[in-house]
């Protein structure tokens, strides 16, 4: 998609009144979320609550959901069942969550700068029809700084790296003031440097009491990099610590068959054997 086709899906569903944060609520808080696409259940019945400044890792076999999930947080599907407030309120009536989609959703070819997509955060802030004003460009160049590409502002995306691009969305993020961020696979195809990159920004927004919910496939990176880590497939299966969600067990039912773990280049990976029995691809 465009950049702007996805801007506009994770902007659509706002409402010009904007709710009041309840702070005795949780910052988000899900209940019983369920979704099928046409007959087919892509989520079953999920509950949980974070707090301001958690690092949840969302984790699980393809097809388990953790797309779908993210989506429906941000508000850009609606499930079939159960709600999901933000800090007391459905999400429609906030502009403090981002959704940061994954690299391969997006056409990198549209003609639009750095400075452009960061400047798409305030939109929300601003309205469609309003120019930026000055604190708006303000707060874009502060989020450019902070993630270290105040000097791409002027740059066309197509001429970023895989790690220019997810910095550039955390910077989109940031400028729209985001207390709570929904990151879609960004470590997919990022080496470990960009990597290394994208997790010395994350660090320093958790100690601002940003909340960010990340799905991935590296089992290793969940455990060494988040206070909470999701299994999931289709339904919770756990969440909780990673010493106690990535236990054998749990693993095991989330994945199916014979869990085997292998290193690859984008880290350690789960490997479900069903040849025995069972097992899920």
């Amino acid at each position: 998609m465009s950049i702007l086709k996805e801007l506009r899906q994770t902007t659509q569903h706002l409402r010009k009144v904007r709710e009041p944060h309840d702070p005795d609520a949780p910052l988000l808080r899900t209940e019983h979320l369920s979704l099928a696409y046409e007959t087919v259940p892509a989520l079953v019945d999920i509950n949980f609550q974070l707090q301001p400044g958690d690092r949840l890792a969302i984790v699980g076999p393809n097809g388990a959901g953790k797309s779908t999930l993210l989506k429906i947080i941000a508000g850009v599907l609606e499930p079939n069942r159960g709600k999901v407030f933000i800090y007391g309120h459905e999400p429609g009536g906030h502009i403090c969550v981002a959704y940061v989609p994954q690299r391969n959703q997006v056409d990198w070819r549209f003609p639009v700068t750095v400075g452009d997509v960061v400047m798409m955060g305030r939109v929300g802030q601003m309205g469609l029809l309003r120019n930026p004003s000055a604190r708006d460009w303000e707060l874009v160049h502060h989020a450019l700084e902070v993630v270290g590409m105040e000097s791409y502002a002027g740059r066309q995306i197509s001429q970023l790296s895989g790690g220019q691009q997810q910095r550039m969305f955390i910077a989109r993020s940031l400028a729209q003031e985001a207390e709570l961020m929904l990151m879609d696979e960004p470590l997919t195809g990022l080496d470990v440097k960009s990597q290394e990159d994208i997790f010395n920004i994350l660090d320093n927004l958790q100690k601002q009491g940003v909340t960010v919910l990340l799905s991935l496939h590296d089992l290793d990176i969940a455990a060494k990099r988040f206070n909470l880590v999701m299994l999931l497939n289709k339904k919770m299966i756990t969440m909780g610590p990673p010493e106690v969600a990535l236990s054998p067990e749990k693993l095991v039912e989330a994945y199916g068959g014979h869990l085997t773990l292998i290193d690859t280049p984008e880290g350690v990976m789960p490997v479900a054997d069903s040849c025995c029995g069972g097992g899920e691809e």
